[in-house]
């Protein structure tokens, strides 16, 4: 009697068994993406950044999280998000890989922007700069330059190597914005391209030697460096003509002291020496 119970719950075991294994046998296989969550790429800050840092190109990365979970606000990894995000101020200090939504930012179209960019007691001026002289393009917001004056003063009684001069008229001052200035009669978009301003931070004083030195010459810009200089930098003399050129320094040119160049018509002119 005993070995026949035992025969019969073996039987019902195996029974058992074999209609689990069928079971699982008729359900589809589980496809690789089942239990992986779907994930989208965004738009995230490269490094730690202060609050009041304007966005530049390398301070952008990408971050993958599940999506979903990315939250209100945020911008997708796409050319046209992170070229919208340059330029743009940072409300508040972020850490490295932190999302980039649009409450942490505020861009330079926004109204208060430039208000809110600047340092308490500094303001902003606009000087207008063309490709060659701003820098083909390579300047960001964010970054910092010098802004240099270079004059061409009428001959009269000053010798050649004295004609021209370049000086720095301020040093190291950031470049809050950078805006597309359309040229008054241009006609093709090349030449609409080639016009742009560039918005400076300065302090009152630097502000008014900005709007003489508009009406004194020819203005560009040059790039500092990204670090800060370890040691105390020189003022900059100016540079005059005969600084650059030997040959006006050495009164090899035509029209120096001590000659003069008579022309007659349309013929060449002839140069006496006295």
């Amino acid at each position: 009697m005993i070995f026949r119970l035992v025969f019969f719950v073996l039987m019902a075991v195996g029974l058992g068994g074999f209609g689990v294994v069928a079971w699982i046998a008729t359900r589809p296989p589980p496809t690789p993406a089942q239990g992986v969550p779907a994930t989208v790429q965004v738009l995230a800050s490269a490094r730690p950044l202060d609050g009041g840092s304007l966005l530049k190109p390398e301070d952008i990365t990408s971050l993958r999280v599940p999506r979903g979970k990315e939250g209100e606000g945020t911008a997708p990894d796409t050319a046209e998000e992170r070229q919208a995000l340059v330029g743009a101020m940072l409300l508040h200090s972020l850490g490295g890989g932190a999302v980039l939504r649009a409450s942490d930012l505020l861009h330079s179209g926004d109204r208060g922007f430039l208000a809110a960019a600047l340092k308490p007691g500094m303001r902003a001026v606009t000087v207008g700069v063309d490709a060659i002289t701003g820098t083909a393009g390579l300047i960001w917001p964010g970054d910092h330059v010098d802004l240099i004056l270079t004059q061409t003063f009428a001959s009269g009684a000053l010798p050649p190597d004295r004609r021209i001069a370049a000086e720095t008229v301020l040093s190291n001052v950031r470049v809050i914005a950078i805006d597309q200035r359309l040229v008054q009669g241009a006609t093709s978009e090349k030449e609409q391209q080639q016009a742009r301003t560039v918005t400076l931070e300065v302090s009152p004083m630097q502000a008014e030697h900005v709007s003489v030195a508009t009406h004194l010459g020819r203005l560009s810009l040059a790039v500092r460096a990204a670090q800060p200089a370890t040691l105390p930098e020189a003022v900059p003399q100016a540079a005059w003509a005969g600084d650059v050129s030997a040959t006006l320094r050495a009164g090899d040119a035509p029209g120096a002291p001590g000659s003069v160049v008579i022309y007659q018509g349309s013929t060449d002119g002839k140069e006496f020496h006295f």
